[in-house]
């Protein structure tokens, strides 16, 4: 008997459809919470989360290479440029609020409270080489070395924390221990009792028995805030608050499954921001993020 070739041979596994998205470190455990839960809803699908940052991830988005970008900042007007060269358009969609703590080891007893006004002097770039003592700092503080952790240069976090703090967006001092990576720098803090380091929200609550947060206050003469969700929901921890985005190509919206991750982020995204640390969008706000993937709003 013949039997025919290729007959005994099994069927090829189905492909998966696959959803790639890159970007900030601070973002990221939330959005691998949701692309987690989105995978047990569609085994089918599989989707790929990447950590180079928000510049890095956008850098890569506008070159068309991703389906979504996620960032801890609003995308530049340079960057929306590239996008436009590149023919990416694309939508913005806030998916949670997160904050930036400001952190120190738990032995550290001298650090009360700090200013923005405090931070700036500690973290603009004349202090480089210069400030590099507790007791150059404040009267009172110990004369010990000061050992700084924070945002890389391609974190999102990075733009942030300096456009409010320095009062220039990547104006900062250079001599301190920087990563994309926010648990390195909660790492580096929680190991050292010298150490002052700034990193998001999420990070800082999931390791708060290795860290104490810094209150802030906006003002020399204001009150002391601590980073609580509270607090980042109300506005009240001013300005270390700030939402977080997902940015989305307008092609990968013409994907089914692009649109039921996005659709799946929408619905669950409250519960999930709560389970890792962020603070979800108010209801109104959950809507009008709706009403843009619903209309395929390009920014401009």
């Amino acid at each position: 008997m013949t039997i025919a070739a290729g007959a005994c041979r099994p069927a090829p596994a189905p492909a998966h459809a696959v959803i790639t998205i890159d970007g900030s470190s601070t973002v990221y455990p939330l959005a691998e919470a949701m692309a987690e839960d989105f995978r047990r809803a569609e085994p089918g699908t599989r989707v790929t989360i990447g950590v180079a940052g928000t510049s890095g991830g956008l850098r890569r988005f506008c070159r068309g290479e991703l389906d979504l970008a996620t960032a801890s900042r609003p995308i530049t007007r340079q960057e929306a440029a590239s996008c436009e060269a590149a023919g990416v358009r694309f939508i913005e969609v806030p998916i949670a609020y997160d904050g930036i703590v400001i952190a120190v080891h738990p032995s550290n007893t001298w650090v009360d409270a700090l200013s923005i006004a405090d931070l700036r002097q500690l973290w603009r770039h004349e202090a480089q080489g210069r400030l590099v003592r507790w007791a150059q700092w404040k009267p009172g503080y110990p004369d010990r070395e000061i050992h700084l952790f924070g945002a890389g240069v391609d974190s999102g976090t990075f733009d942030y924390f300096t456009g409010v703090v320095t009062g220039a967006p990547r104006d900062s001092r250079g001599d301190y221990t920087a990563s994309e990576d926010d648990n390195m720098l909660v790492q580096g803090v929680a190991t050292d009792p010298d150490a002052l380091g700034y990193f998001g929200f999420a990070y800082y609550e999931a390791h708060k028995e290795y860290l104490r947060a810094v209150p802030i206050r906006a003002r020399d003469d204001g009150e002391a805030v601590a980073p609580t969700r509270e607090s980042i929901r109300t506005g009240v921890y001013r300005p270390l608050a700030r939402p977080v985005y997902f940015y989305a190509s307008v092609r990968a919206l013409g994907r089914d499954e692009v649109r039921r991750l996005l659709d799946y982020c929408m619905t669950h995204g409250p519960e999930l921001a709560e389970d890792v640390g962020y603070v979800p969008l108010s209801p109104a706000e959950q809507a009008d993020a709706r009403a843009r993937l619903a209309r395929e709003r390009v920014h401009s």
